[in-house]
């Protein structure tokens, strides 16, 4: 499936769109025979000034071990495939030289020209450990509104 090469001023054009959720009582749907076994639920959204553009949101969070979650956003352009912009993801695996430490994945042009998955570059973070903190982060990150989530509270000792 081919990407469109977004730059990187696109790329925060969506990030800085004000959007808000069309569905803010998604519910949440157990998936007890995925591999591994979770829970998800998907939100929708549009830009405020721009109701074409459109945007799906969704939060994952594996059944059995609380450190396995994941949310993240797309944009989905018109005839187009979705565009994953961002994935906020628990401390459960590694990735890269990011070991069991929660990360967040960004869609860049350099990733997208080089026919990589578009959000393949991480970043460690301590802004969250928790899928609640997790979506809360992706919510300001993204200035998304119409839904709530409370952000984790630091930690005295790491």
């Amino acid at each position: 499936m081919n990407v469109k090469l977004y730059s990187n001023e696109e790329l925060a054009a969506f990030r800085s769109m004000p959007k808000r959720v069309t569905n803010p009582g998604a519910r949440w749907s157990d998936k007890p025979k995925s591999r591994p076994a979770h829970r998800q639920r998907s939100f929708q959204a549009s830009g405020q000034q721009d109701e074409n553009a459109r945007f799906s949101v969704y939060q994952r969070q594996n059944l059995a071990d609380d450190s396995d979650f994941s949310c993240g956003i797309a944009y989905l352009p018109p005839g187009g495939p979705p565009l994953t912009l961002a994935r906020y993801n628990g401390p459960s695996h590694e990735h890269g030289d990011i070991a069991y430490r929660s990360h967040v994945h960004r869609a860049s042009e350099k990733a997208i020209s080089e026919g990589r998955k578009p959000e393949s570059e991480a970043e460690e973070t301590d802004r969250f450990t928790t899928l609640e903190g997790a979506m809360s982060c992706l919510l300001d990150d993204f200035n998304l509104s119409g839904i709530t989530a409370q952000p984790d509270q630091p930690r005295l000792w790491q």
